[in-house]
């Protein structure tokens, strides 16, 4: 979160990462309903079952897919029929669809 002082007002941007990325700031402070950020199915995506280290923890996941742990939410965007809880579904033994990093820097603009 970046928050920038404009006139005396501080406003909220959230960087292209973020799952909030693309939701409306109202009066520069607070969000408006989330504005979901698709992440597209494709033919290359990686079909994983969830080891146990990952357990209830997308952000190591993406860590070491990604280099980042702020991707954390992509999986849950991909897999929306298996994971409705990002954190808690987000269990070892699941299956999931991992977006290829190039997909997210193309739709997400993310490095």
């Amino acid at each position: 979160i970046y928050v920038m002082s404009i006139l005396g007002f501080d406003k909220i941007n959230y960087h292209k990462a973020s799952p909030y990325f693309n939701t409306e700031v109202k009066n520069g402070l607070y969000l408006s309903y989330l504005t979901i950020r698709p992440v597209p199915a494709r033919s290359n995506d990686i079909l994983y079952t969830i080891e146990s280290q990952y357990t209830h923890r997308p952000d190591l996941l993406a860590f070491d897919l990604y280099q980042t742990p702020d991707l954390w939410w992509v999986f849950a965007q991909r897999n929306l029929d298996t994971i409705r809880d990002p954190i808690y579904d987000f269990e070892a033994g699941v299956e999931i669809f991992l977006p290829q990093s190039e997909l997210l820097r193309e739709t997400l603009g993310v490095n």
